[in-house]
């Protein structure tokens, strides 16, 4: 696809939060087209674990869209980095991944991001394949290219820092070795969300220090899972894989809110922004209502990450199991942390769906529970961690939960 140079910057800003430095986009989008030298465009993951979702595919997404104008993408699987763990986000250090499960982690993100990325645009790169041949001299050279002062600047380190909580030396390399990313293959633009800011200002740094033009620097939003609250992830339960089955999928973002799937819709929809525009207000205006809205994201994105013939089945298959038993659209997501796959009973009791255990188990044996739409009749019947139910108690009592691994999420 070919635009001209207008359409093509307001495509790229479209939904982004910066492109650093201000303005500076305009002119290389403009020698890239006098020169008809495609843009390299960095794009790195770290395979630390094995399925991708939805809130990666934002960045996929805009990726896409370089690709599309005839830009190249230099996708960076951070085997290397991975073992090492960026610890954005995080108040405690992260432990490392050993090599064999990075490996294997890496083998899925191939399969997945082509569901998005066009092949034929696309560089697959290794950063162990640059960083694994770093002499221990050449590392020391790289570390001496940044100052400890300049580390703390960073919000998760200084956080740290001023609280008297461990920072082990080998995370201040990786930003370093993800600068060094950028110098390696020559990048002109890396993009990251908002939480890789000062990893991609880094890399900007270190290209001036190697003597190369300073990539520039686009970062995307950070997509809230399906609480609404927190970023999208898999350790919360609030995410949707990408790899979902296709009625799992479709009734994930069924059950997102009516005002967070506007933000779906801005960060994962191929619907034109004037169109989406169009749509809000028909729905604020009460002209179209926000569920049949909704069922046309579902089938949106359903259809990109399986089959048209897949959306068409998940469609009649949510509105047979959950529309016609009349279940309400708009149902919070609870999140819940255990240490072991826990039983129904506890979880309806947590959920507020049953005064005590034993009136759970009543309930189960009296044929009046339900999960995701099924009749359950066994009162031992478990609930896997990393999954989310929608839970139903008689005709009107309803919960949507997550479970997760671990101590219950605050």
């Amino acid at each position: 696809m070919r635009m001209n140079r207008e359409a093509a910057e307001a495509q790229i800003t479209l939904g982004t939060v910066d492109i650093l430095p201000e303005g500076e986009i305009s002119k290389r989008l403009e020698l890239a087209a006098e020169k008809s030298t495609p843009l390299r465009i960095k794009l790195g993951m770290d395979p630390t674990a094995p399925d991708l979702h939805l809130g990666h595919t934002v960045l996929l997404h805009k990726a896409r869209q370089f690709q599309d104008l005839g830009h190249t993408l230099l996708f960076i699987v951070g085997d290397f980095t991975a073992m090492i763990g960026d610890p954005t986000g995080k108040n405690a250090t992260r432990k490392p991944l050993s090599s064999e499960e990075v490996a294997a982690n890496a083998e899925t993100y191939q399969r997945q991001v082509f569901k998005i990325l066009d092949p034929e645009r696309t560089e697959m790169l290794f950063n162990s394949h640059w960083l694994g041949a770093l002499r221990p001299e050449a590392l020391i050279q790289l570390a001496a290219r940044y100052t400890v002062a300049r580390m703390l600047e960073r919000d998760d380190f200084s956080k740290r820092y001023a609280a008297n909580q461990p920072i082990a030396i080998h995370e201040f390399l990786y930003p370093l070795l993800q600068g060094y990313d950028s110098v390696a293959i020559k990048a002109d633009l890396e993009m990251g969300g908002t939480d890789q800011r000062f990893n991609l200002l880094v890399g900007r740094e270190l290209q001036r220090e190697y003597g190369q033009q300073a990539q520039l620097v686009l970062t995307m939003p950070i997509l809230e899972g399906l609480d609404g609250v927190q970023k999208m992830s898999k350790s919360l339960g609030n995410f949707i894989a990408v790899e979902d089955a296709p009625a799992d999928m479709f009734g994930k973002v069924m059950s997102v809110s009516d005002t967070l799937m506007w933000r779906y819709y801005t960060l994962l929809s191929r619907v034109p922004a004037d169109e989406q525009q169009h749509l809000q207000s028909e729905s604020e205006q009460g002209l179209r209502n926000p569920r049949d809205i909704k069922l046309d994201l579902a089938e949106e994105l359903v259809t990109r990450f399986h089959s048209r013939e897949a959306a068409d089945a998940a469609r009649r298959e949510f509105l047979a199991r959950f529309q016609r038993h009349e279940i309400p659209q708009d149902i919070p997501l609870q999140q819940y942390g255990y240490d072991a796959d826990p039983r129904l009973s506890q979880v309806l009791v947590q959920a507020g769906l049953a005064a005590s255990n034993s009136e759970a188990m009543r309930k189960i044996r009296e044929n009046a529970v339900r999960v995701d739409g099924e009749r359950v009749v066994d009162p031992t019947q478990t609930l896997k961690l990393g999954e989310t139910y929608l839970l139903q108690l008689g005709k009107r009592h309803f919960a949507r939960v997550a479970l997760s691994s671990g101590a219950e999420p605050r």
